[in-house]
């Protein structure tokens, strides 16, 4: 016998099979079968693996050729599955019952190489006397496990028998290449088949349509959600050619032809069942990892049609008021700001102003004042026609923009045919309205003046004709800027107030619309007049915007908020934010950030709880209030847009400025229970605001209708009456406690 130095398990073997008493001289056969229904299904679940173990034995069988061998595969608990080769050796070995669906075990067959290669998980070689059993001894037998390499299961044997002349190592080489072989093949078919699995899963679930080509542009993969999206099953689409394909088929072509890839091209079609679909679509080349050859292409069309047709709503309603439906103060400002670019001549506007406005909607209600107002739209567009651009700026004020006016006669005309406009009663609801309108004009033949100069001078031309019983317009002159003695005596007693100290801060609550926490003030200034008593701030605000009296009264109102806080802080209230509103002046000043930063330093105030409340107008100039406002974060400083809706403000401007919060102006909020307009745009905004992250305040809440209302919104944050007018600060540091109860209460 051999003597075998490595192959201590051989010896090792035919010990334990003289110390099981066997004979080495009888003629065993296995004693376990399996029966031809267990062989079968154990073929099956076999079936990948006997096809690749197959494959590698016929090329044995084949390189061999001449040669009487026998090819056995076993499974890995030693049952025969497949014999191939040598007919006179496998009739022989068929005598001794050895065929498919016996078991090798040592225990039946005594030492063999298919119980020792899988007992040993190596390559086995048994020649002649290395058999335990003499039958066996005229036989050179051969064998080397296999494997899922990746993970180390045993799977089964491959073995080579043929007589004991025609012995030679090199056959146990070659067994353990076939092995390596068939181990790389099955790894490679196991990740395949991993791959088609999550590829199967990429497919279903994702969102977006897949499209694969092969790189002739034949359809291989056509995913479930292209067929929702297109109107077509995988089976009308796989197989065909994607160049026919009048929607891709020339990106395809592209893409296969010259290795073009796309990136988010919108596409617009409609589909098979007769939809409107908006896509965004991308494309490349697929290239083997291999050699980079190109072998198809990989597109997918992400469905934006919700999304688009919402942006293209926003988009609407950021240009265009939703009550009339003209342009808003937003498209009117953009299309003025193109004129002074142009340097166009002779440009005229026109501000017009209803009479009386406000004593319709408080004696007849918002529903009939925002019909006479659509109405009003109505007759004016048709006055104007296409002389020039009509827009609503702001509740019953009207702007028209005439860009090429050959000569002032004709702006005279123009004033007069819309204030012939209001000579005829309106119609609203069987009931007649009766009203009148006061129009500010100004022409420039040569370069005109600033916007903010151009937009105070038509103003002031209507202040003008209101001032001069109504019903008319008037033309803008140089010495409308002076002012009445009544103005210069209230002028004159606005510079005293800042030195006598008159002005002073009351804070109204911000109340959380759920918990009733209060989070937050507002800071609003009052004036306690000697003469008139306490005025509210549109009695004097004007005057000192007018006057550069702003500057000054603004500086003291962010002097005194901030030192509020800390008093507040010191006397044992939790910290809290508090709203300062803040005037175009202000905000254009060149050292503004600076002074804010002082203030706060000043009063050791963490600037999280300071808040500014700018208005959309301010944004008129976009790069320098970008500027400003990232100064102002910068600082930690909160920003809020004072008013929302009521202006021009571009949703990608608001992305763009980083506001923090949104204040839905009091004209929406008293419109929510009017009807459906006003409850639609406010829950458009608010829904807005959360895909934005913003945070929403509703101002003007006076009622417990308007508050359950706006909870049913999601607005997060509630201003106004309903739960507290704006009150003194001393009031507030010894009711605190108080007002949060009451608040929980009325919530």
């Amino acid at each position: 016998m051999k003597e075998y130095e490595d192959d201590h398990f051989i010896v090792k073997s035919r010990i334990q099979c003289v110390e099981a008493g066997m004979d080495p001289f009888e003629i065993r056969r296995p004693a376990e079968r399996m029966s031809e229904k267990e062989l079968i299904s154990k073929r099956k679940d076999y079936d990948e693996i006997l096809q690749v173990v197959s494959f590698f034995s016929r090329k044995v069988l084949e390189s061999l050729a001449g040669t009487p061998i026998l090819v056995v595969i076993s499974d890995e608990k030693g049952y025969l599955l497949e014999m191939d080769g040598d007919e006179t050796i496998r009739s022989t070995i068929q005598q001794l019952g050895i065929e498919p669906g016996v078991r090798f075990t040592q225990e039946d067959l005594g030492t063999n190489v298919i119980s020792l290669a899988l007992q040993e998980s190596c390559p086995v070689a048994l020649i002649g006397d290395d058999h335990f059993f003499h039958f066996l001894h005229d036989t050179a037998c051969y064998s080397a496990p296999f494997h899922y390499s990746d993970v180390g299961n045993l799977l089964g044997s491959i073995s080579i028998m043929t007589s004991v002349q025609l012995q030679n190592s090199l056959f146990l080489n070659m067994l353990a290449n076939v092995v390596d072989s068939i181990e790389r093949e099955l790894l490679l078919r196991r990740q395949n088949r991993e791959l088609d699995v999550l590829n199967q899963i990429m497919l279903r679930r994702t969102q977006n349509a897949i499209i694969v080509t092969n790189q002739e542009g034949t359809v291989t993969q056509y995913n479930d959600f292209a067929e929702i999206l297109s109107g077509f099953t995988s089976e009308d689409i796989i197989g065909r050619d994607i160049f026919k394909s009048a929607i891709t088929g020339d990106y395809f072509y592209q893409v296969l032809h010259e290795e073009r890839s796309f990136t988010n091209v919108e596409m617009k079609f409609m589909n098979n069942n007769n939809e409107e679909k908006i896509c965004l679509f991308d494309a490349q080349p697929i290239y083997d990892t291999k050699n980079s050859k190109m072998i198809g292409a990989f597109a997918q069309l992400r469905d934006i049609t919700e999304r688009y047709h919402l942006q293209k709503e926003y988009n609407y309603l950021a240009y265009h008021d939703e009550l009339t439906k003209l342009p808003n103060r937003r498209y009117f400002q953009k299309e003025l700001e193109q004129l002074f670019l142009e340097e166009k001549k002779s440009t005229a506007l026109l501000l017009i102003d209803l009479d009386g406005f406000k004593n319709i909607n408080d004696t007849f209600g918002h529903s009939n004042g925002d019909k006479l107002l659509q109405s009003v739209a109505e007759r004016l567009q048709q006055s104007i026609q296409t002389k020039g651009l009509l827009a609503r700026i702001s509740g019953d004020e009207f702007m028209v923009l005439i860009p090429a006016l050959e000569e002032e006669a004709e702006l005279h005309l123009i004033a007069q045919q819309l204030l012939c406009q209001f000579q005829r009663p309106f119609l609203i609801e069987n009931r007649t309205f009766y009203t009148t309108a006061s129009i500010g004009a100004a022409i420039y033949h040569n370069t005109p003046p600033s916007l903010e100069e151009y937009m105070v001078h038509v103003d002031a031309a209507m202040y003008k004709a209101k001032s001069q019983g109504k019903n008319d317009y008037r033309m803008f002159s140089p010495e409308m800027y002076i002012n009445s003695s009544e103005e210069l005596l209230l002028e004159n007693d606005l510079r005293e107030a800042i030195k006598k100290e008159e002005l002073l801060l009351h804070y109204q609550p911000q109340v959380d619309a759920f918990s009733g926490e209060i989070a937050g003030f507002e800071a609003l200034i009052r004036w306690n007049h000697p003469v008139h008593g306490l005025l509210s701030p549109d009695k004097f605000i004007p005057l000192a915007e007018k006057t550069g009296l702003i500057l000054p009264i603004g500086q003291w109102v962010i002097h005194t908020a901030c030192r509020q806080h800390s008093s507040w802080m010191k006397a044992g209230l939790a910290p809290l934010k508090i709203s300062v509103n803040l005037s175009a002046h202000q905000f254009l000043k060149q050292d503004f950030t600076k002074n804010v930063e002082e203030i706060m330093s000043t009063y050791s105030m963490n600037p999280a709880y300071l808040e500014f409340e700018i208005t959309e107008s301010m944004a008129m100039d976009f790069s320098y209030a970008l500027k400003v406002l990232e100064e102002l974060k910068s600082l930690g400083v909160q920003i809020s847009m004072d008013d929302f809706g009521t202006g021009y403000s571009s949703l990608l401007y608001l992305k763009q400025l980083n506001i923090d919060t949104l204040k839905i102006d009091k004209y929406f909020v008293d419109d929510l229970l009017e009807g459906t307009y006003g409850s639609v745009l406010v829950s458009t905004i608010i829904a807005m605001a959360d895909a934005m992250q913003l945070k929403v305040v509703a101002e003007g809440v006076e009622t417990k209708a308007q508050l359950q209302e706006l909870q049913s919104l999601g607005c997060q944050l509630i201003q106004g009456y309903y739960f507290s007018k704006a009150v003194p600060a001393d009031y507030i540091t010894e009711n605190f406690n108080t007002l949060k109860t009451e608040f929980a209460a009325k919530r």
